[in-house]
């Protein structure tokens, strides 16, 4: 039987997705500090110390940037504070605003929440004299609009303890994060929206100024997300802002569709501008006839934007997107795939065989015109067009379309989209297929979300077995192995392919792990075909 006790999240939070780091370590060349402590540009820390004798420490809550308040909500993030003295970095700080749905699903109670909410944490191993150690930046998932970097079930000990720096981040979330307005671009010099992701880019800019005082290589940097935190890892690789910042990248599961790409301006064919979608948003804020200015959007109380928005839906009725035409993102960020003007560090991304289980659980189908009715929606006229791919005459079969067309119009096109890109630039892409079914629950197969317990090693059920505890060991290693070098192969493990456009390899962890190629080929290039018409 396999032990339990590596088995820390709960099979509630893996369903949602989007789960907590927590890592270690004592400073290297922190010889004069006590145990526990660090300096940092902006003062000493004094984390906690989880394994003395292996020098596990944990820093909590360590504030990356000023809080986005009053003046500073919706702008660039700023410089944090400075302090004197040694600051407790034993507790995490505050989330971001959020409605309580998340928590909800995973059965937590909501944490403390404020718009004061940009911290991070990072844990290693690393002791005075080391080498420095790769870097792993965690960016958690939630739709952009949920999710915290500690939500139960991610813990990083098991990262730190195979010699990574591990670090997780809070961002900007739902409106707060990426609205984009013509006031908030009139006053910020033409543009607006993408904060969320610009905070990223300040947590990453942290990581270069300080992670070598935890042990940390500056210079070897990998950031890592899963769902909304795969769509994050999306927009930076593809993001001038974090050029130099990031050395390596892996997407699992990235939530890259028709509608949360959008320019800041102008049309794309597909669905209204980013500053029209804010100015419907801050109608329902501000009510009819009411001048939006900055100013009267700053006034909004926070809670009431959170509890107003969430009335609109499980992304709290407001759409959380990738603004292009914009310093963070010039062009889309699928075209600078397209032209190879990501940038260019090694990437691993993939995706679940079933990911659309999880959400055809809050939006079930049950008669094939109900399903044509929602591609309408999406597809307009193509619509007739994208349904032939997805055939069904049953209610069961029904159910297995849905599922396809989730996953592959969710997460595989967007994904398959970089991989393809990779062609363009020099550096190797990876992909992999998840398809082991969670024996928690089977009904879900290889659900959204269902790799997240292997890659951290925090399994938690007694119906994991040998197989799960042999899958997750391998994931991490190759995970740790690809932070090193840029390769997630090396020491007997079985060979992962490089992917390439013409054979598309791919690794699949399942119950057996096995190379394939070309997976779901015909349908996505019919996909691309038709968006493309």
């Amino acid at each position: 039987m396999a032990d339990t006790r590596r088995r820390k999240s709960s099979i509630v939070a893996l369903i949602a997705a989007h789960l907590l780091l927590t890592a270690a370590g004592a400073a290297a060349g922190a010889a004069s500090l006590g145990a526990g402590e660090v300096k940092t540009e902006s003062g000493k820390l004094r984390g906690e110390v989880l394994d003395a004798e292996n020098g596990l420490t944990v820093y909590r809550g360590i504030p990356f940037a000023a809080a986005p308040v009053g003046e500073l909500r919706w702008k660039a993030p700023q410089s944090a504070a400075t302090w004197s003295g040694v600051r407790d970095a034993t507790k995490f700080g505050a989330i971001c605003p959020q409605a309580p749905v998340l928590a909800m699903m995973t059965g937590e109670s909501l944490p403390e929440s404020s718009e004061d909410c940009l911290f991070l944490n990072v844990w290693t191993v690393a002791g005075k004299g080391d080498d420095p150690r790769p870097v792993m930046v965690w960016i958690h998932g939630g739709g952009l609009s949920l999710g915290w970097s500690n939500q139960i079930g991610y813990d990083g000990s098991a990262f730190a303890g195979k010699g990574v720096v591990l670090v997780s981040i809070n961002y900007r979330l739902g409106p707060l994060g990426y609205l984009a307005h013509p006031a908030l671009s009139k006053e910020a010099g033409g543009e607006s929206g993408n904060y969320g992701f610009l905070d990223q880019i300040a947590a990453l800019q942290w990581v270069e100024r300080n992670i070598a005082r935890f042990g940390g290589d500056p210079d070897n940097v990998t950031i890592f997300g899963e769902s909304a935190g795969g769509t994050s890892v999306h927009a930076l690789m593809a993001s001038p802002l974090a050029s130099g910042l990031i050395h390596r990248a892996i997407a699992e599961s990235p939530w890259v569709t028709d509608t949360n790409i959008r320019p800041l301006r102008g049309e794309n064919g597909l669905h209204e501008n980013a500053e029209e979608l804010g100015v419907a948003w801050a109608t329902t804020m501000l009510g009819d006839g009411v001048k939006q200015t900055a100013s009267a959007l700053r006034e909004l109380d926070a809670g009431t934007i959170i509890t107003r928005t969430a009335q609109g839906g499980a992304l709290g009725g407001y759409e959380p997107h990738v603004t292009f035409g914009t310093d963070f993102m010039p062009q889309s960020s699928e075209d600078r795939y397209t032209a190879g003007k990501q940038n260019d560090i090694p990437l691993i991304a993939g995706t679940n065989r079933n990911e659309g289980t999880m959400f055809m659980a809050f939006q079930p189908l049950t008669e094939r015109a109900e399903f044509l009715g929602m591609l309408k929606g999406v597809y307009g006229d193509q619509a007739g067009k994208v349904a032939k791919l997805y055939p069904s005459k049953s209610a069961e079969e029904l159910k297995v379309q849905q599922d396809r067309f989730l996953t592959d119009t969710w997460f595989l096109r967007g994904t398959r989209r970089m991989l393809l890109g990779m062609d363009n630039v020099s550096s190797p892409a990876f992909q992999y297929f998840f398809t082991r079914v969670n024996p928690e629950n089977p009904a879900w197969g290889a659900h959204h979300a269902a790799e997240l317990g292997y890659v951290f090693n925090t399994l938690q059920g007694e119906t994991y077995d040998d197989t799960d505890d042999r899958l997750a060991a391998l994931m991490i290693d190759y995970w740790v192995q690809f932070a090193r070098t840029g390769d997630p192969n090396g020491d007997g493990r079985p060979a992962w392919p490089q992917f390439d456009g013409k054979k598309q390899a791919y690794l699949e962890f399942g119950d057996e792990v096995k190379t394939g190629a070309a997976l779901e080929r015909e349908t996505n290039d019919r996909l691309e075909a038709i968006r493309g018409q």
